[in-house]
């Protein structure tokens, strides 16, 4: 079967999630997806919805979980050594070179993900993902290649993995020509189903799932190109399927926008009616009796100020009269908006002079709190894999050394791990003003391992306290060394007065022996 019938064979167990994920992006965002037209060009098709709160709210999210993910300042991973597979202890010292040449190799990953777009592309990639739950990242050579639903299907087994993906673009004949058969293209009939322009055609890559790997190739009109067969094992695959919410039985997912399309629509609705009826409102038509002596042309052209003939009841405004139910349908837009900024976490501080810091803070961490269902999946679908490709890459191309997958192994440190992280550290705040409130604050020096505690708070904040924080035995080591100095000042600047005391007692004991000698009566 070839690739262009597989699609076309996926394509109508997608069509229901490309439905809804069309709906979706009209109402937040509708350059991301264009329905079931793959290549659409120019903005002729797209209609602006009359509020913002969605597109806020897309990019809110987003954003906050490209930073969560892929955070800027820390690494989202960390590696480490399996001191079971050792089968021996290792001191203090090897463990400590070990962690030194585990963060070098951490900072070389950093500093490749910095010099490439990746972050733009995860960014696109979490947009879609928001609005229509799905998309796929392409992990190639030269960065990462974001497909969005309308133009790729997938097939997955029964857990939720994924045995096959089609991906469906279009490209110019020119870059293909040298893959194809002499005059391919222009000898071949090509029917409508093909979609081809002059300039252009449709290119399928089809991946497919075979025992403990993934292979795949492109075609174009049922004809394989060459050198586009490509393969890998699985921990490394370059194809990436993401989803934001599953549900099981179903090849694709769910978005976060889908799950609020009933507020949305709302606020969409009543927004247009507020308006529409506001721009009627501000309307302003004088109305003249036709009894009255004052004439429309002569009120039209009045100046300001001027001074004209005729009765003020002969001359009125036309006045909608809906501020009631304006007032109405705007409270009933406040309502929906602030549930759409709640679910999509957009942080509304309350706006009041006594606002303090506090207050602040406990709300972005209540709306932060409920990222924990949102992390997990991406952690899994996109951080690991992510992961692995990248060191995979750096250790073909020789930037990293080799690394023993039995004995090293990367862990992530980001998305709902470091959320625990966060956790933990409020947590123990909370626990040490407690106990420092209730006991006194000697109790904390008293009963409170400092260094275990400064240990704790540097790992909930992601810092490596290698070389960074002193030990106790350190501590310890100076703190006996600073009293060992403090005693030798205080012997040197006590050593003059000793000279002082000594000289006198040899003075005086020289004085007694010449007073007892003169006292002696003279031999005879």
């Amino acid at each position: 079967m070839t690739a262009k019938t597989r699609y076309d064979v996926l394509s109508s167990s997608r069509s229901q999630f490309l439905d809804e994920a069309e709906q979706a992006s009209k109402l937040t965002l509708p350059y991301l997806i264009r329905g079931h037209e793959e290549h659409v060009s120019g903005m002729k098709n797209l209609l602006t919805p009359y509020q913002s709160v969605g597109a806020k709210g897309v990019v809110t999210l987003a954003s906050k979980l490209m930073l969560a993910l892929i955070p800027v300042q820390t690494s989202f991973f960390k590696l480490q050594l399996d001191e079971s597979q050792l089968g021996q202890d290792m001191g203090p010292e090897i463990k400590s070179e070990l962690d030194l040449s585990f963060a070098k190799v951490e900072r070389i990953i950093l500093e490749s993900i910095a010099s490439t777009d990746d972050r733009v592309a995860v960014h696109q990639a979490l947009l879609h993902l928001v609005v229509s739950g799905n998309a796929l990242v392409f992990m190639g050579r030269k960065g990462l290649k974001i497909y969005p639903l309308n133009r790729y299907v997938v097939d997955r087994d029964g857990n939720g993995n994924v045995i096959e993906i089609v991906t469906k673009e279009r490209i110019n004949k020119k870059l293909i020509e040298d893959k194809l058969p002499e005059n391919y293209l222009q000898d071949k009939v090509i029917s409508d189903n093909y979609g081809d322009h002059d300039d252009e055609c449709d290119v399928y890559t089809h991946v497919k799932r075979e025992n403990n790997r993934f292979v795949w190739h492109q075609e174009v009109h049922d004809y394989v190109l060459k050198g586009s067969q490509g393969k890998s094992p699985l921990d490394t695959n370059p194809w990436i399927s993401l989803r934001f919410n599953t549900v099981d039985g179903e090849n694709y997912g769910r978005g976060r926008v889908g799950q609020f399309l009933g507020d949305l629509k709302s606020l969409e609705a009543l927004t247009q009616a507020l308006v529409e009826g506001s721009a009627a409102a501000a309307k302003v038509v004088f109305v003249v009796s036709p009894s009255s002596t004052t004439k429309p042309a002569t009120l039209a052209s009045a100046g300001n100020g001027a001074i004209i003939q005729g009765r003020p009841d002969d001359v009125g405004v036309i006045q909608v009269g809906k501020t009631a139910d304006f007032r109405t349908a705007y409270e009933m837009a406040s309502v929906l908006e602030r549930r759409l900024s709640e679910a999509f976490l957009i942080l509304n501080v309350r706006n009041s002079e006594r606002t303090t810091a506090e207050e602040v803070r406990m709300t972005q961490m209540e709306l932060e709190s409920q990222l924990g269902g949102l992390f997990s999946l991406l952690t899994v679908e996109f951080l690991v894999p992510y992961l692995n490709r990248k060191l995979d890459s750096a250790q073909k191309s020789g930037e990293i050394p080799r690394l023993p997958k039995n004995i090293i192994k990367p862990t992530i440190v980001a998305g709902i791990n470091a959320l625990g992280r966060g956790q933990d550290r409020d947590s123990l705040t909370q626990f040490l003003t407690v106990l420092a409130s209730t006991l006194g604050p000697e109790a904390i020096g008293q009963f409170i391992n400092t260094d275990e505690v400064i240990k704790r708070f540097a790992a909930s904040q992601g810092i490596d306290v290698l070389n960074l924080v002193r030990s106790m035995q350190e501590v310890q080591q100076e703190q006996q060394q600073a009293i060992a100095q403090q005693q030798q000042m205080m012997a040197q600047q006590q050593e003059p007065q000793m000279a002082a005391v000594d000289q006198k007692r040899a003075q005086a004991e020289a004085q007694m022996m010449q007073q007892q000698q003169q006292q002696q009566p003279p031999n005879q």
